[in-house]
């Protein structure tokens, strides 16, 4: 028999983890969504060094091109195992209804002592994906898997 005869309790559970980023361009959005997955992960202000990653991606929207680039980065954290803190989006551009981007993700190896863990993601998904230019600049919504 449960205890104190209850029959269920509720426990809190999310699956995922929702942003949005800002961007007076559309290139600084990518930059700034790029930032706040990785704060998701780790608290970058922690982080520093100068370990690049050149990234040259083509998808064929914009929306696409921003799952592609934020997955990219998580590939490359969990494979060559860098935390990223720096980002630099040279160029987006669009060509035969295909878009590009061209990057550099700066960082440093991951060390747990020196790294403390705050949250692992799985991966970036499609869910209320939004990007979206405004009065204002940029705005991009991204959910992620955790």
């Amino acid at each position: 028999m449960p205890s104190q005869g209850k029959k269920y309790e509720y426990l809190e559970h999310t699956a995922d983890i929702k942003f949005l980023a800002y961007g007076n361009a559309l290139e600084e959005v990518f930059e700034n969504a790029a930032l706040a997955m990785f704060n998701v992960i780790i608290d970058t202000g922690k982080v520093s060094g100068e370990t690049t990653r050149d990234v040259y991606l083509k998808s064929p929207d914009l929306e696409s091109l921003l799952v592609d680039w934020l997955s990219e980065l998580l590939y490359l954290f969990e494979v060559d195992e860098i935390v990223f803190w720096k980002f630099r989006v040279e160029e987006i551009r669009e060509e035969e209804g295909e878009y590009s981007i061209k990057a550099v993700a700066s960082g440093e190896r991951y060390y747990p002592e020196s790294h403390p863990f705050e949250t692992e993601i799985k991966a970036v998904t499609y869910n209320q994906l939004e990007l979206e230019k405004t009065a204002e600049g940029w705005k991009a919504q991204v959910v992620v898997d955790i």
